[in-house]
């Protein structure tokens, strides 16, 4: 991932909805060495925000909602929800919740793509978003599994104007040339009840040491594996359910096309 800090159409940030709020935090700290912050506020219903020093890089929080499932969910930098959220419904995708002030922070809305992958937008008020990227413990690649990949880059260049780098291999998206994530096409590997989604990656500075842990107190969906000309990776899962992805800090073959 290029960017190291929000920028406006770029993932700005990644919070998980669980089930199981305490044994997320003592998960995810087992595995990233994250110190959470559960914010007080009686409205604001465990939100707790997960540091690496004082950086804040990620969230965790309880469902909200009966219908929403354990998952790692993708919020994307704009500067005007409101009219992003009008775009989003013009270019055939669906708005599930808001736009909505949350306090101060900022004002928050959740959309689902054509295919169905839910994704979240974020208009910063005082809260800009995540403040470290690509270093261990922290998020640093996203990527969009669709069964309709043309479909999806119509709709995503249109909603948030992003930069397309195709290959034989791989569909990398970007911020002006900067990319930040990627697009897997979802064949028959993959069972017809597992959703469209989008997925985090977080940089480790050892993936088989990280995956080993998760062997004991999680799923493991894919073994380390290294992309030939890109970086090591592995998907996980936690106990609740939440799928994720790591990779190897320092790996810079995602930016040159792999």
């Amino acid at each position: 991932m290029k960017l190291d800090a929000p920028v406006t159409g770029g993932p700005c940030w990644t919070e998980l909805g669980t089930t199981d709020l305490e044994a997320a935090q003592r998960f995810y700290t087992r595995l990233f060495g994250w110190r959470p912050e559960t914010d007080p506020r009686q409205e604001a219903g465990g939100y707790t925000i997960a540091h690496l020093g004082d950086a804040a890089v990620a969230a965790l929080a309880p469902l909200y909602q009966p219908s929403q499932p354990v998952a790692w969910n993708v919020s994307f930098a704009v500067t005007d929800a409101d009219a992003i959220a009008r775009t989003v419904t013009e270019a055939g995708g669906t708005v599930l919740f808001g736009p909505t002030d949350v306090f101060d922070a900022g004002r928050f809305a959740v959309a689902a793509d054509p295919g169905g992958a839910v994704f979240q937008m974020w208009q910063a008020g005082t809260f800009p978003g995540a403040g470290l990227f690509n270093a261990p413990g922290s998020l640093g690649w996203v990527e969009l599994y669709t069964r309709d990949p043309e479909h999806a880059v119509a709709f995503y260049t249109e909603v948030f104007g992003w930069t397309v780098n195709a290959s034989d291999r791989y569909t990398q998206w970007g911020v002006d040339g900067a990319d930040f994530g990627g697009m897997v096409t979802m064949d028959d590997k993959f069972p017809p009840e597992v959703p469209a989604h989008w997925l985090p990656y977080f940089a480790v500075a050892d993936v088989d040491a990280t995956t080993a842990v998760v062997q004991t107190h999680g799923d493991v969906l894919m073994v380390p594996t290294s992309v030939p000309d890109g970086p090591r990776i592995a998907v996980l899962r936690d106990r609740q359910g939440a799928m994720f992805g790591v990779y190897r800090a320092g790996d810079e073959g995602w930016d040159d096309g792999g």
